[in-house]
């Protein structure tokens, strides 16, 4: 078992102002079933009995599981989230929790009070539990999985010692779904091991405030939908919101959005979360009973930003002046990676430091960073909102370290005090030429102080004229004047130019900027018909305001090399009268496209208009995949003529490769060899690298694959070249095939899957420690086991000896696929992955059609023609609802988790605090005999997460539902105890809520 041993200390921090804003919230969608033996209550509890004497009734008590934390923690006055220094002699150490098999010390299902309870029962010590005041954050990162922020810690390290920001970590979930380099532990138990790893890692950058929501990692999925689904988006984002209106962050940093070919879709979602609650958590009409039933008030973060950006960058210490943004009207900001952190090192120095503590995902071999400062970057970020001044773009107040901060947690030079609200909203995010709009820019003075001579002058691109009067006089303490413009675009003006429209704030006190984007827009616009799930985020952009971010993604549309496909043009009508357009498209070499008789259409006010098209690949010798186009894009130009104007748009086209499976004319010998005759046809090329390193020679990584079918039964055979082996793992290991040597076979039986959860993906390891290979499913409809999700699958392979490489076999039966094939153009992938270390870090991902990404992109797999197939009669074509993996580490179960709650006063699981009449909590524990006796109060009833902790770590769990009054919960440790011993008890009531608590064994 492994130690994730931490080192924490906690500073301390105070309150900030509220501003309102209208925020938005998404949807939860469709059914998810759960497998047999994993029932949940929809927070990952797991029910183990437990009894109380010989004569006791049994009763089911939640077992929760997630990572592991520190000791102990000092609970001091929240002050400042600026500069503090931590308590001395304080510090935190924790030890992987075992969830998968934990030895728990047997005792009580129900620990009866030992007393009446008190008619006046005391409320939860501050000192104590996670009752007090929550603690006050600079930052906050919201991100998806443990080390999401991790290309973040050289920033936000050095913010913290330049600048004094506390910043802390939403994590979402805990990466189960990963894979682990260091050990067997999966589920719960790789939960606590990498929840470890973040709080090591992000300690380094002086973070010891990491929220985890308990959400599951299920799969990589580049679906932000099926993850919206998995996790219940209204779920996350109150939990979000709540931790917000809790800690009070004036910043708030995320990831990207959008669905770009290869993103994570829970990188996507945790990011929509974020968007979202910037909005939300200011808004009263969002989650309300946080407000009338917790206690908290609405707060407005002043700043959002995206820990990326589009554009061009140079190294060295002008990274932030030397970015050009692939949009000009983007606000980016830079932190250099050279700054000196507190031992002398480079912060870049540091953050590598920090990154290979996430040992389990392979990373403690990354190599050091150069030493020479001229050789590192910056980190980049992409302001999406801001509700105060900041700096103006190229000045030296914008590129300046603190750039992304300035307005909001530090002041620039001759700029309005921090909290100084300034906005620009406009009435319509697209201007159509010589039509005027309206800009409104209000201003808020500061909470603390007065604005006095305020005036406001908004400026515009050359040849646009702006009318209104700026000037709004003194501002008394946070009240807000608003300056109203009328904006009219050049006659002149191009359509698909983005400008931005600026504030230039002065007052007595200081001056001040911001702006907004708008897009010059045609009456009409025109692009190809979208991907579902780029469609979905088109939506949302607009919703939230933020349209300028769906440019983000090129509408691509994929199509088999010699073949073609139906395709929509979709005409937007931006005015309010029905216009006449014509569409045309210019089709990119080896491409044609017929718009038939109907280019010209009449487009509804305010509506849309779609013109149908067939496009056809011309050339069948063109490289597919990532081999042709711009990385695999084919881009063309789409182009709609409404009178004079004229509007383009940049579309793409992208080839997969295709394959005709003859039948056999015997079934093949399913032993690991290709014998001939045994597949007809053409062997397919699975050469050509997608991800990871390249291959130094086809000796060191290629790959040919050959398929045919027989009675309902696909064959597949793939003879890989390789040098060197891999891990070799137990048959009870057979997982997360990228940590070696494995082919996958990816089959999307109609070829039109959104995801994979509507998909087969079976992975084969050609051997393991007990000598055969072994196969198994993973993310997709049903993963597991090849022999209980995919019944009747027969797998064998042959190494070759000296080793030069394997061959591995797989017969399918078509029954176990999700829903009936289609024989005309079934999705199908084949995808060797070649590891060279016997570390459990793969190193090259080959395959047939390929892109980044692609082991989770369906609709970029080749398409293959099963010549003479046709499906049994009856075989349902629609997939079944996918069997997710669901289970989850709880914060409950995760000491760390629960003292830092206890220190910080923010509560378990972005969970409301149980209220006082519920509440439960450790109030002193002592050795008795060979067991550590807790007692504890509890003002209701709900369920004891009792832990025992000394300087190694975990000793030993108990969970005991409590009743009222005062209880005693024996635990006996595991192994002998050493040095400092504490316990951590996790509470929940039963209205749901949590409350930490900890004390020292004495």
């Amino acid at each position: 078992m492994h130690d994730p041993a931490d080192d924490t200390r906690t500073p301390t921090g105070p309150s900030a102002q509220v501003r309102t804003s209208a925020g938005r919230h998404g949807r939860v969608v469709g059914p998810i079933v759960q497998p047999p033996g994993h029932g949940k209550d929809g927070k990952g509890v797991l029910l183990h009995p437990f009894t109380f004497g010989s004569d006791a009734p049994r009763f089911g008590a939640p077992d929760r599981g997630w990572h592991p934390a520190p000791s102990w923690y000092p609970v001091a006055s929240k002050e400042s989230h600026m500069a503090r220094s931590p308590l001395p002699g304080r510090s935190t150490t924790t030890l992987a929790l075992l969830v998968a098999g934990m030895p728990l010390a047997l005792g009580p299902a129900v620990a009866a009070p030992t007393a009446p309870a008190a008619p006046a029962a005391p409320r939860p010590p501050d000192a104590t539990t996670s009752a007090g005041k929550p603690v006050d954050l600079g930052a906050l990162f919201i991100g998806a999985h443990p080390d999401d922020e991790a290309g973040t810690l050289s920033t936000l390290g050095h913010w913290k010692s330049a600048y004094g920001v506390r910043t802390g970590v939403i994590t979402v979930t805990r990466g189960e779904g990963g894979g682990n380099a260091v050990g067997p532990e999966e589920g719960p138990a790789l939960g606590l091991i990498r929840e470890a790893e973040e709080r090591r890692a992000v300690g380094k950058a002086g973070i010891t405030d990491v929220y985890n929501l308990d959400d599951v990692d299920f799969y990589y999925t580049v679906s932000q939908p099926l993850t919206r689904q998995t996790w219940g988006h209204q779920d996350v984002l109150a939990k979000t919101v709540r931790i917000i209106r809790q800690t009070r962050p004036e910043v708030l940093l995320t990831m990207n959005p959008a669905p770009s070919p290869g993103q994570h879709g829970h990188h996507q979602e945790a990011a929509r979360i974020a968007v979202e609650a910037y909005a939300a958590a200011a808004d009263p009409s969002a989650f309300p009973e946080q407000l009338t039933k917790e206690g908290l008030k609405p707060f407005a973060p002043s700043r959002l930003l995206l820990r990326s950006a589009w554009g061009t960058q140079a190294d060295g210490p002008e990274c932030a002046a030397g970015f050009a943004p692939k949009d000009p009207t983007q606000n980016v900001f830079g932190v250099w990676g050279g700054h000196q952190a507190p031992d002398g090192r480079t912060w870049a120095a540091v953050e590598r430091d920090a990154q290979r503590e996430y040992r389990s995902q392979g990373w403690a071999g990354f190599p050091d960073v150069p030493t020479d400062p001229a050789a590192l970057g910056c980190d980049i970020f992409t302001q999406v909102a801001s509700r105060v001044a900041f700096p103006a773009p190229k000045t030296p107040a914008a590129n300046a370290a603190d750039g992304a901060l300035a307005g909001a947690l530090t002041r620039s030079r001759g700029s309005v005090p921090t909290g100084t609200g300034l906005e620009v909203r406009t009435s319509t995010t697209r201007a159509l030429p010589g039509v005027p709009l309206t800009v409104k820019v209000p201003v808020t003075a500061p909470a603390r102080s007065s604005l006095a001579g305020v005036r406001v002058k908004l400026a515009a691109p050359s040849g646009w004229k702006v009318q209104g009067r700026g000037t709004i006089g003194t501002l008394r303490k946070g009240a807000t004047g608003v300056a109203t413009f009328t904006v009219v675009p050049s006659a002149e003006a191009a359509p698909g130019e983005r400008v931005r429209l600026a504030a230039h704030l002065s007052s007595r006190s200081g001056s001040g900027y911001a702006d907004a984007p708008v897009l010059v827009s045609a009456p009409v616009t025109a692009h190809q018909q979208l991907l579902p799930q780029v469609a979905d985020y088109a939506e949302w952009t607009k919703q939230q305001g933020i349209e300028e971010f769906t440019d983000l993604v090129t509408p691509a549309l994929t199509i088999p090399v010699g073949g073609s496909r139906d395709i929509e043009y979709v005409l937007t009508n931006h005015t309010a009268t029905a216009q006449r357009t014509t569409l045309t498209v210019k089709a990119p070499k080896g491409f044609a496209i017929d718009l038939g008789s109907s280019a010209a259409v009449t487009v509804p006010a305010r509506g849309t208009a779609t013109v149908k098209a067939k496009v056809r690949s011309t050339d069948a010798a063109m490289p597919t995949s990532m081999a042709g186009g711009e990385g695999g894009d084919h881009l063309y130009e789409v182009t709609a003529r409404t009178g004079r104007s004229t509007a383009k748009a940049t579309n793409a086209l992208e080839l997969v490769p295709t394959t005709t499976i003859g039948k056999a004319t015997n079934a093949p010998v399913v032993d690991g060899k290709i014998t001939d005759g045994e597949y007809p046809g053409t062997a397919l090329d699975v050469s050509r690298k997608w991800e990871g390193e390249d291959c130094t020679s086809a000796q060191d990584c290629s790959a040919t694959a050959r398929l045919t079918w027989r009675d309902d039964t696909l064959f597949v055979a793939v003879t890989v070249k390789d040098d060197t082996k891999g891990a070799t793992l137990t048959t009870a290991d057979c997982k997360r095939q990228w940590r070696t040597d494995a082919v996958e076979i990816a089959i999307d039986p109609r070829g039109d899957s959104e995801n994979t959860s509507s998909t087969f993906k079976a992975a084969i390891l050609p051997w393991t420690k007990e000598g055969p290979a072994c196969a198994l499913r993973d993310a997709d409809n049903h993963q597991g086991p090849a022999d209980k999700t995919a019944p009747g699958m027969k797998v064998a392979s042959t190494v070759t000896s000296p080793y030069t490489g394997y061959t591995v076999e797989a017969a399918i039966p078509m029954s176990v696929l999700p829903g009936a094939i289609d024989p005309e153009r079934m999705g199908l992938n084949i995808l060797p992955y070649d590891s060279d270390t016997t570390d459990q870090v793969g190193q090259s991902r080959i395959g047939w059609s390929v892109w980044g990404g692609v082991q989770g992109d369906p609709y970029r797999w080749g398409q293959a023609k099963l010549d003479g197939y046709r499906p049994p009669a009856g075989r349902p074509a629609k997939a079944p609802a996918p069997i997710m993996p669901l289970e989850a580490l709880s914060s409950l179960d995760s000491p760390q988790s629960i003292e830092q709650a206890a220190a910080t006063n923010v509560q378990l699981s972005g969970l409301a605090r149980t209220a006082d009449r519920r509440a439960g909590w450790a109030e002193r524990a002592t050795r008795q005999g060979a067991s550590v006796r807790t007692w504890v109060r509890a003002r209701g009833e709900g369920t004891a997460h009792v832990t025992i902790r000394d300087a190694s770590g975990s000793a030993g769990t108990r969970v005991v539902k409590v009743l009222p009054g005062r209880s005693r919960i024996d635990v006996k440790p595991t192994r002998a105890l050493t040095g400092t011993v504490s316990v951590t008890l996790g509470w929940q009531g039963k209205d749901g809520g949590t409350l930490a608590s900890v004390v020292p064994v004495k």
